[in-house]
């Protein structure tokens, strides 16, 4: 493993390098990396002040400076979601402009109590409609691992500054495998927390009806256990539990399905690591439980269905509410919104039964096993334009992200987490990810099985953090 954001932070603490030096470092790289793409909106200054208040605080208040897990590691926010004071969130649209800036969510305060550094926002395509990061307005971002390729979306600029080193971990957001898949194709580690887990003030809206999480994309499962664990909870206060990952000591029971269904078939290779992983957790005394893809494929179809009606009305609402002149939308936004606003009442409750239903059938399933191992994307990341935005056919468009991971929107509908990691690489050196679904609270579960399958060792991270050594 080439670094992560707690070894970067311990580095920090004992003093091999001040958190100024660490963001210079982190600077350059994004300056040498820019050609990926991956940051949407610089702010050096912005970024400097930060280093040099914690540095302040490490001299000044050093008990303040070592409560904070991540004091003076440098990151980035994604363009969509949050806000962040001072980050001009524009969410990859011609319809908002870079100006000012929002106060804190209470989500980003809870990223600078953690000592975090912020100097810029990651790409995101247009409103997060995509599975991968390459609006209109730019910047396009390439996958480190293969410039050619995406590095998914929607937190697709993130997983790249994260996988090239620029920072050692980014905010990101999910709504419908957006941490997750971006993750996946760039080989890191991707957790989609519980619905309700990760705290939505002070101006909480409901604006994706419970479907979307934010978190992280991390370079360790220790790095996404400490930052859930650090930002989660409600009493805007993070969780009591700094260490999550031990919880399951027991034999577990875990579900494999292996198959993805004749609509939307999964590569070989990629099934294939699934039933490695399986194996190397058997051999910890888990059982395997065989699953039947008869036992997903309603909830699998029904959750697609819900995902495209609820970000359809989302975007409708938006404009309309916000006054925006959708025309200078990309014509897949307007499409979207178009299709929003043509939805009926009726089949809106419809819609939103039917998600009812598929955490029904979940919870149904996990009368019998306590976790689900399953594929993550159905092949490699894809050539860059690979999901064009300037076309209004949004069924077109839908079939492409649900072929390319046809499992990621069944934690989003359902809310159950669910986290991806990379197991081994394929032939051209892409990370072969999979993928971990729990019930609703089970982090740990999930965090406890992954730590064990990454022990493996068997993905490297291909470029240092900035900031340790290579």
């Amino acid at each position: 493993m080439q670094g992560d954001a707690t070894e970067l932070a311990a580095a920090i603490r004992h003093g091999s390098l001040s958190a100024a030096e660490a963001m210079q470092i982190s600077l350059k790289r994004a300056a040498r990396h820019e050609s990926l793409g991956a940051i949407a909106y610089l702010d050096a200054a912005m970024g400097l002040a930060a280093a040099h208040d914690r540095d302040r605080e490490r001299q000044s208040a050093p008990g303040d400076f070592v409560a904070r897990p991540f004091a003076g590691v440098p990151t980035l926010a994604k363009d969509l979601g949050g806000p962040f004071a001072g980050l001009p969130v524009t969410a990859g649209s011609r319809l908002f402009e870079r100006k000012g800036g929002e106060a804190d969510s209470d989500l980003a305060s809870r990223f600078r109590d953690a000592g975090f550094c912020l100097f810029g926002l990651t790409t995101s395509p247009e409103f997060g409609l995509s599975l991968a990061s390459e609006p209109a307005t730019g910047p396009i971002c390439r996958n480190p691992l293969d410039p050619a390729r995406t590095a998914g979306g929607s937190s697709g600029g993130a997983a790249a500054a994260v996988a090239a080193g620029i920072v050692a971990i980014a905010h990101a957001t999910d709504a419908g495998g957006s941490i997750r898949v971006p993750a996946a194709c760039c080989g890191l580690v991707g957790l989609k927390p519980t619905r309700g887990t990760m705290p939505g003030g002070p101006s909480f809206g409901n604006h994706l009806a419970g479907i979307a999480s934010e978190l992280a994309v991390c370079r360790s499962v220790r790095d996404t256990a400490l930052i859930f664990s650090r930002l989660s909870g409600h009493a805007r206060g993070p969780v009591a539990d700094p260490s999550p990952i031990d919880i399951d000591n027991g034999r577990l029971r875990i579900g494999l399905l292996t198959d993805t269904g004749p609509t939307y078939p999964t590569e070989s290779d990629r099934l294939a690591v699934v039933e490695d992983a399986a194996r190397a957790l058997e051999s910890d005394g888990h059982e395997i439980v065989p699953l039947a893809w008869a036992e997903f494929e309603w909830s699998v179809a029904a959750s697609g269905r819900v995902f495209a009606d609820i970000v359809s009305v989302n975007l409708a609402t938006l404009i309309k509410a916000a006054a925006l002149d959708k025309i200078g939308a990309e014509p897949l936004t307007q499409a979207f919104a178009a299709r929003g606003g043509a939805l009926s009442a009726a089949k809106l409750w419809s819609t939103l039964n039917d998600a009812v239903l598929v955490s029904h059938r979940l919870w149904s399933l996990f009368d019998r096993i306590d976790c689900i191992l399953m594929p993550m994307l159905a092949y490699a990341p894809l050539a860059i334009g690979s999901f064009p935005s300037d076309h209004a056919d949004t069924d077109l468009h839908l079939e492409r992200m649900a072929a390319f991971a046809p499992l990621a929107c069944l934690a989003n509908i359902s809310g159950f987490p669910a986290l991806t990691l990379p197991f081994g690489q394929d032939q051209q050196a892409m990370p072969l990810p999979v993928q971990l679904l729990a019930p609703m609270g089970r982090e740990p579960r999930l965090l406890s099985l992954a730590a064990r399958l990454e022990a493996e060792g068997r993905w490297q991270h291909r470029f240092p953090v900035a900031g340790l050594p290579s």
